[in-house]
């Protein structure tokens, strides 16, 4: 079983970054992909990036461009580096692992991201 704990989030200004990372922990878990999905206040959960572990990265397109996402498979790590945020980016983000063998999501408990003046 996984448990995954994120960090990095907060307040930023309009235009400012931030870095958020998910550390992946437990016994015989093996990750396939990674990624992100975010919810804001009212409004339905949104895909946002999504990594395999060869690297290879898909975006949403209100982040492509703005956001990217890695991975260090060596420590089960995904990050997303946020940068040029907006305030419809504000959001409780959270980060998934899909197992490699029975393709189920562990999600993490999500990590609030806040962009405002």
């Amino acid at each position: 079983q996984v448990q995954l704990a994120e960090s990095g989030g907060g307040l930023v200004q309009p235009g400012g970054s931030l870095r958020l990372s998910c550390a992946a922990s437990g016994s015989r878990f093996s990750i396939n992909g990674m990624g992100w999905y975010r919810q804001a206040a009212g409004k339905q959960r949104e895909w946002v990036a999504h990594i395999i572990s060869g690297g290879s990265a898909n975006y949403a397109d209100s982040v492509k461009g703005r956001f990217t996402i890695s991975r260090d498979n060596a420590k089960n790590t995904v990050s997303l580096q946020m940068n040029s945020l907006k305030p419809e980016d504000t959001a409780l983000y959270y980060c998934y692992v899909t197992d490699e063998v029975s393709l189920s999501n562990t999600w993490g408990q999500g990590i609030q991201v806040t962009v405002s003046s």
